[in-house]
């Protein structure tokens, strides 16, 4: 059975609190409890921006993975799932009253579990419908997480959970996933970049900083020395500060080709949309 349409003005209250929440993990047993409540069997990455991943050159035969844009793994999803559900707000920007992104550009949800969740929340669309607002995400600057979140699960009440998958749309100043930092490593580490990509600074660097303020949601990048420094542990990948750099000196590099095979497989095993 659907949540009640209040659980909504619940998590509006007490999104100031999640900072809190998420340092509390850090204690051995209120951190496994937090896990196997909301976080139990996760398997979610961020796609970065197709414009920050390079395009191959002087390539007798292009990788065709390489030629693909992150965005596609969302694409493949959508285009395979029988359910698709919008939210009609993302619920990360009306908790903290975003005004830098449009609050009304929500979540998507797929797989047969979507018919679980209160239609007060959103309203079921065709594939089509769907990957037209992922486009209109992207094009407002979002960045897609993707994946399986048992806390979305939790807070809709629409299972099973592994029949849930959510792309999200992640501005960098409110996303639910800015606590990281702080979180116990064990859950932090469900929430990652894609396999086969990491994310580096150039000698080109000239410490200007334009890559950290409102960039990093998870406070990735520091300056040390007029040169900027990436916490690879930290990195999640969504290539905002490759899209941010003035002078082309951050690049995410392709260390495996496969990496959009190997991502879509990923998800596969984690949850089933079809």
């Amino acid at each position: 059975m659907a949540n009640p349409y209040w659980i909504k003005y619940l998590i509006n209250k007490t999104f100031s609190q999640r900072f809190f929440w998420a340092r509390m993990t850090r204690y051995p047993i209120i951190g496994k409890m937090i896990d196997f409540a909301l976080f139990d069997n996760d398997e979610i990455f961020y796609l970065p921006k197709d414009n920050a991943i390079p395009i191959p050159i002087n390539e007798t035969v292009p990788q065709p993975d390489r030629m693909m844009a992150p965005s596609q793994i969302a694409e493949h999803f959508i285009k395979q799932a029988k359910a698709h559900w919008i939210m009609d707000f993302c619920i990360c920007r009306d908790s903290a009253g975003c005004t830098d992104y449009p609050v009304e550009l929500g979540c998507i949800f797929l797989g047969e579990a979507v018919k679980e969740i209160n239609p007060r929340f959103g309203r079921l669309v065709t594939a089509e419908e769907a990957l037209i607002h992922a486009q209109k995400c992207r094009d407002a600057g979002l960045v897609h997480l993707i994946g399986k979140n048992k806390l979305d699960s939790v807070w809709l009440n629409a299972g099973p959970g592994d029949k849930l998958m959510t792309i999200c749309n992640c501005c960098p100043c409110c996303c639910l996933w800015k606590i990281l930092p702080d979180i116990n490593p064990e859950i932090s580490a469900k929430v990652n970049r894609l396999p086969g990509l990491s994310v580096m600074v150039t000698e080109k660097c000239i410490g200007c900083g334009k890559c950290i303020k409102d960039i990093c949601f998870v406070n990735a990048i520091t300056v040390q020395d007029k040169q900027a420094k990436i916490d690879q542990r930290l990195c999640r990948g969504c290539g905002r500060c490759v899209s941010a750099c003035p002078t082309g000196s951050i690049e995410i590099t392709i260390e495996d080709p496969s990496y959009i095979r190997r991502s879509i497989a990923l998800l596969e095993d984690a949850v089933d949309v079809t």
